[in-house]
């Protein structure tokens, strides 16, 4: 046999898409892990033609999911972001839109029970060793994907799906401010450097040009401004701890600006090499909570309504996400309990995914 095959589950979960994978159903060594992913993804490639990627950092993404031998935990969730480009799988970040998937999955895939009408599972983020509540429907003790749930971003409607997140701040770096600062200085930008959920950085998008509502297409096009965003974000990356972050997604990188609608800010998030369409969810709680710290970038232009600080409302290029916050604030400590949102997700295909025998004997 020239190939292997692979079982698989595809779902969109979220703003994004992938496929799932049972983790018994992948090499152990990481290495050879790596090389299977690379070629289901069919990476390096822009257009990822020999793969099932779809050439955006959003549906170049894996979740790998078995029972959890936590005691805390019902199930583990490894998370692996594909570069397009690059031989390159990216271990450290998570991902909260796919974890929407994840609770769906491990039901139908006989690796947890349903309870009743409702489910709630405690999920271990094995990349961020962070645990979050995922309450799925299951009316009948089935999952279902049909609701009036709508996520901007993601056409019609679905079941919603509520995530919990639990133990976020200093997610990859043991700190809310990992470089003890609320503003830092990077080529002239003034910057807030934040972890919470996920390592994120974030300016004014007015100090690199921009109005802070352009499309994802006009960001990524413009050369010269995502060659300094670059820049801005491979120096926070080592003033965060990080090290040298040049073959890494994280941390990620968002342009904030004044509300245009009815939200608390607008902000364009990026993957770092790609605009984001929407939000990440583990983004979104980063930028959320700076959105209460203070003195941050983003607490200079918040708009102030009665929702804060339990409801963050943030503006994005399809639409808006509601992040739900629980904080304490003592002057200007403030303290991250949880975040979270509504999503909802989709079983897409299941059958069998064809790598190359070669790549795994």
């Amino acid at each position: 046999m020239t190939q292997r095959p692979i079982p698989c589950v595809f779902m969109r979960g979220g703003t994004s898409r992938g496929p799932f994978f049972h983790a018994s159903d992948l090499p152990d060594d990481r290495d050879t892990l790596d090389s299977v992913l690379l070629r289901v993804m069919g990476s390096p490639d822009q257009r990822q033609i020999d793969g099932i990627g779809g050439a955006t950092t959003v549906t170049s993404k894996v979740a790998i999911v078995s029972k959890s031998a936590h005691p805390d935990a019902d199930l583990d969730y490894l998370f692996a972001q594909v570069d397009i480009e690059q031989r390159i799988v990216d271990w450290q970040p998570t991902c909260g839109n796919m974890l929407s998937g994840v609770g769906p999955f491990a039901l139908e895939e006989g690796l947890a029970d349903a309870q009743g009408d409702t489910t709630t599972l405690t999920i271990r983020n094995v990349n961020t060793n962070s645990f979050i509540d995922a309450v799925v429907q299951t009316p009948g003790g089935e999952v279902t994907y049909e609701g009036d749930h709508a996520i901007d971003g993601v056409p019609g409607t679905g079941s919603p799906i509520e995530l919990r997140f639990r133990q976020i701040t200093g997610s990859q770096t043991g700190s809310l401010l990992p470089t003890g600062n609320t503003i830092d200085v990077f080529d002239g930008v003034s910057a807030t450097c934040i972890d919470v959920a996920m390592p994120l950085v974030i300016v004014h998008a007015v100090e690199l040009g921009l109005s802070g509502y352009e499309s994802p297409e006009d960001i990524h096009h413009n050369r010269d401004v995502m060659s300094r965003i670059e820049k801005i974000r491979l120096e926070a990356g080592k003033a965060m701890g990080l090290g040298d972050v040049r073959n890494s997604v994280i941390p990620k990188f968002a342009l904030v600006a004044p509300a245009a609608g009815d939200g608390h800010f607008a902000s364009r998030y990026l993957t770092p090499s790609q605009c984001h369409p929407a939000y990440a969810v583990s983004g979104s709680i980063a930028a959320a909570s700076c959105a209460l710290l203070p003195g941050s970038v983003v607490a200079r232009l918040v708009r102030l309504d009665d929702r804060l600080p339990e409801m963050v409302e943030i503006e994005h290029p399809t639409g808006s996400v509601e992040v739900r916050l629980s904080v304490t604030l003592d002057g200007s400590q403030l303290t991250v309990e949880s975040g979270g949102a509504v999503r909802t997700a989709r079983r897409l295909f299941a059958g069998e995914v064809y790598v190359p025998a070669a790549v795994w004997p």
